[in-house]
């Protein structure tokens, strides 16, 4: 969706199938956050866009002088900006345990995002097995609380759910002994935010 006024407003440049970007769509739905959201696919952007990240990846926000990257940086950056709903602990402590655990969500699964869609070639059989047993391990953590980790919903929530909703179509079948994460993302997935922030593309992965 062009807008030639994007730097006037808040625009978010997003990838319609990237998880990255979901998770910023999330958090925007969560608090409300009016701006333009403009699709665009990796390899095809507005060179002005290309030319102020260089990884080359989406999400980017646009927001008069202000250009950020990487989508971590960006929620950050929305749950300071705009304070209602906080997605964030209030406590120093529980604060540094949620940001503990986004890394560990990037680095442990993520960080395999192109082995799971075969792009790394030899690798998707593996990094399907280690996703799956996994949150398979972790499936206590799901009981626990409504949301992960805590009472209320989180950054944590909004990073996670992109990729449970993909697990389909990475074909990634969790077994019995799960069930909490399944439950855990039916609750996430009936969310009026989340069903709000599914782009076309994504709808059509389940």
């Amino acid at each position: 969706m062009a807008n030639s006024n994007r730097r006037s407003m808040m625009t978010v440049y997003s990838d319609p199938s990237c998880p990255f970007s979901h998770r910023t769509r999330i958090v925007m739905q969560e608090k409300n956050i009016t701006a333009n959201i403009e699709d665009v696919i990796d390899g095809q952007w507005p060179e002005d866009v290309a030319a102020a990240t260089p990884y080359g990846t989406s999400p980017v926000l646009f927001e008069r002088d202000i250009v950020l990257f990487d989508s971590n940086i960006i929620n950050n950056y929305f749950d300071e900006r705009f304070l209602q709903p906080p997605l964030m602990p209030s406590d120093p402590a529980s604060r540094a345990q949620a940001r503990l655990m986004l890394h560990r969500i990037d680095k442990d699964w993520y960080s395999l995002w192109n082995s799971l869609l075969g792009i790394e070639k030899g690798k998707m059989s593996k990094a399907r097995k280690t996703v799956q047993e996994d949150l398979t391990v972790l499936a206590p953590l799901f009981e626990q609380f409504e949301f992960f980790m805590s009472n209320e919903f989180s950054l944590l929530d909004c990073s996670l759910a992109p990729l449970l909703w993909r697990l389909p179509l990475l074909k990634i079948k969790l077994p019995p002994k799960a069930k909490a994460v399944e439950d855990y993302a039916q609750r996430i997935f009936a969310r009026d935010s989340f069903q709000a922030s599914l782009s076309d593309v994504e709808r059509e992965m389940r």
